[in-house]
């Protein structure tokens, strides 16, 4: 589903839109997975309680749940109103993922509402 969107012809992404990725990676980075969570999608938070969220993100997302580095690629926003997020990642285990987050409008403000991953060796 990320995927076809981010095909999709838009236009870049709010850069407000940006700001909860890069504010989660660093709430990641100290281990403050209580703030981390608050900037999930209400979609997230009904899934995952705040104990299952850490687990599935240590488990399935180790770049992003310890990162030594995060740089915005890019960013869409869709026909749907929904953002995509391209993010280069370099996690404290040495490897480097390419990030691609969705974000919705909550009250006004940006959420992610979701992540997919895949290997990036060409970060620099």
């Amino acid at each position: 589903m990320v995927a076809a969107a981010w095909a999709q012809e838009a236009r870049p992404a709010p850069k407000e839109a940006t700001e909860p990725i890069l504010k989660q990676l660093e709430a990641f980075r100290q281990g403050d997975f209580d703030t981390a969570y608050t900037f999930a999608s209400a979609d997230i938070q009904e899934q995952f309680d705040r104990p299952a969220f850490e687990q599935m993100v240590k488990g399935g997302y180790p770049e992003i749940a310890q990162s030594a580095f995060a740089t915005i690629v890019s960013s869409t926003l869709a026909p749907d109103g929904h953002a995509y997020v391209a993010v280069k990642v370099r996690g404290t285990n040495g490897k480097n993922i390419e990030a691609y987050y969705e974000l919705v409008l909550e009250s006004g403000r940006w959420k992610i509402n979701g992540v997919a991953s895949r290997p990036d060796p060409g970060l620099v």
